[in-house]
């Protein structure tokens, strides 16, 4: 299974602008810039490669969750996870230094100990954290 998009930039980094398109067709030209990158801490202005690293993240540890505890015989109510990735000026320029999750959990049936263990699992397991390897991952796993 292969998944794709395209990005086309224009201009220099500081005033050029650039548009993102999805296979799905969940983004099609949408545009994204260095103020919406890393002036407008609002999010508003476009999106940006660490938002949708953030949704990625988010969307993977949640199905990944999701088959752990219908494994365990406590499927999800629901699962509400959001990922804020961090990215930080450095010498060099910018790099992305965490992905923190935060969950929150409707598991109706389940322990918390055990709720824990399958909520870790799929923080280290799901294909996006295992591809986040070079960055730390946090989980704050809550049930509601």
């Amino acid at each position: 299974m292969k998944r794709h998009a395209t990005a086309i930039w224009k201009g220099a980094l500081g005033d050029g602008t650039g548009a993102i398109t999805t296979q799905s067709g969940a983004l099609s030209d949408h545009g994204y810039s260095f103020k919406a990158r890393f002036e407008d801490e609002s999010g508003k202005s476009g999106t940006n490669p660490e938002e949708l690293l953030a949704a990625a993240h988010a969307g993977c540890f949640a199905m990944q969750l999701s088959h752990f505890l219908a494994e365990n015989g406590t499927p999800a109510d629901e699962l509400k996870a959001t990922s804020v990735v961090n990215v930080e000026q450095v010498a060099a320029g910018f790099e992305i230094k965490q992905s923190a999750i935060t969950l929150e959990a409707k598991v109706p049936g389940i322990d918390k100990a055990k709720f824990d263990e399958l909520a870790e699992q799929a923080k280290t397991g799901c294909p996006v954290s295992k591809a986040l390897g070079a960055i730390t991952v946090t989980l704050d796993a809550k049930l509601v």
